[in-house]
């Protein structure tokens, strides 16, 4: 880094290289504009160093151990399969350097300076950034704030060795026998999972009524019995109290139902949510209009009470989605460069890599039913795709929500194997305004996954071919 006091000028400056920091700099290199990305940590951010990158590897090597020890009914015997959890560490860890390698060539690629420190605001046009040796001034026309959020620590459940977060399990040295996870939102579901097929002894403890709050009862009901069918004890409307922590455990308790329990493990997991990075980052000096939970507030094209600051991701309303982000960065970004790009929440996806996952995009029945739109609500299991019962993935279904009087789609769920990426089709369809019979029009591939899509469709229509009407 440059050292001493003379301002060092850039067009767009960037703070944060997650997944919405990073885009936004090179879509905003793209439109001509000098760009400078501020990191403190790593590139990448959370996203692809601690979060969905490495949480979904580690979700790969459970589902690979679970069917490797259960695929007797296919035929496959496999007496004595272990588990190298160093290896698959090893794997985890190779498949992350190999992606923030990658982006870290892309801003190099497209002429974005890359800084290493923390940034601290003096004035709108104006941030020092500093690293543990020096500090620099930076000047910029616009800025994009891209600081991402952190887990929330619970007071009772100050992280240390035992008691961690989500970076910590996916960073642990060997599988817990017991894990119990406080939180069963879809960052304690998908590792609890992971961890289950792991072999793990898992408890899952929920102050609301069900877990993953976000999706469909008749959708979660599934993932349920995939979790019991694993051993995975789930309490809801359970209270966490405290943790009793020795070199060996943890002792956790609770309340539920009237009564103060308490279960042991090696570890507890605690996801109950995450905060904004918006605090030390001199935002005050600014005056700019947080909204609640230290959220800022931005209109549709992410810009902030103050017109050239910008931001995007975990640290404005709605979902903390690392694809939100992403889209939101590469709006900011074309905002800058003039154009007249604006967020558009119409169809943005929703997924959570259970056991079978879980997708949704746009509206719910209920959420359609809310709106005052009277609508058909069509649903076509897997059990009757010829893919899915090859696959031995029979469980789940896909549903569309459409309006009753002309079939235009307004939103889909989707639970089973492979929903993360069926989900595209309908957030696609909806984004370009199709109809059931445009999705049952069109000709999908046979035997897959996708015709199940088609098939629903077909139920909107009142034609299905492979189930009874």
């Amino acid at each position: 880094m440059v050292v001493g006091d003379f301002p060092i000028e850039t067009d767009t400056l960037v703070i944060g290289s997650g997944p919405g920091g990073y885009v936004a700099a090179i879509r905003a290199a793209q439109t001509g504009q000098k760009v400078t990305i501020v990191e403190k940590e790593y590139i990448g951010g959370v996203c692809l160093n601690v979060g969905c990158i490495p949480s979904k590897a580690m979700i790969s090597v459970g589902h690979r151990f679970e069917e490797a020890q259960h695929s007797d009914d296919m035929g496959i015997v496999a007496k004595e399969v272990s588990l190298n959890f160093e290896k698959a560490q090893a794997f985890k860890d190779g498949v992350v350097k190999k992606l923030t390698g990658g982006v870290e060539s892309l801003l190099k690629g497209n002429k974005v300076e890359i800084v290493r420190g923390e940034a601290y605001f003096v004035d709108e046009n104006t941030v020092r950034i500093m690293d543990a040796d020096s500090a620099q001034t930076y000047k910029f026309k616009n800025a994009i704030i891209a600081t991402g959020s952190r887990p929330v620590e619970i007071p009772t459940f100050k992280y240390s060795e035992r008691v961690i977060d989500s970076t910590g399990a996916l960073a642990l040295k060997e599988v817990p026998k017991k894990l119990i996870v406080i939180g069963g939102g879809y960052i304690g579901t998908e590792l609890g999972t992971a961890y289950a097929n792991m072999g793990s002894e898992v408890t899952i403890l929920e102050g609301a009524p069900d877990i993953l709050a976000g999706f469909e009862k008749q959708m979660t009901s599934i993932v349920k019995k995939g979790l019991k069918k694993k051993g995975v004890e789930v309490i809801t409307k359970a209270s966490a109290k405290g943790v009793e922590e020795s070199d060996s455990g943890v002792s956790v308790s609770y309340e539920a139902g009237g009564e103060e329990k308490t279960i042991d493990a090696d570890y507890v997991l605690v996801t109950v949510g995450r905060r904004p990075n918006t605090d030390e980052m001199g935002l005050e000096e600014l005056d700019i209009k947080m909204g609640e939970r230290g959220l800022i507030e931005v209109d549709k094209q992410c810009r902030t009470s103050i017109p050239n600051i910008y931001a995007i991701g975990d640290i404005v309303a709605g979902l903390q989605l690392a694809h939100k982000a992403s889209y939101e960065g590469k709006i900011a970004a074309e905002a800058i460069a003039g154009e007249k790009s604006e967020v558009d929440y119409l169809a943005i996806p929703a997924v959570c890599f259970t056991d079978p996952e879980l997708a949704s995009v746009g509206l719910t029945e209920e959420q359609a039913k809310e709106e005052g739109f009277e609508v058909t609500a069509a649903k076509f299991p897997f059990g009757a795709n010829g893919r899915a019962l090859a696959l031995n993935s029979s469980e789940g279904f896909v549903k569309l929500v459409s309006r009753k009087e002309d079939g235009l789609l307004l939103g889909g769920q989707i639970v089973g194997a492979g929903a993360s990426d069926m989900i595209a089709e309908i957030g696609l369809a909806i984004e370009a305004g199709m109809t059931v019979e445009d999705i049952a029009m069109t000709i999908h591939a046979h035997p897959t996954l996708a015709e199940i899509t088609m098939e629903a469709a077909e139920v909107a229509l009142g034609t299905p071919i492979h189930i009874i009407k």
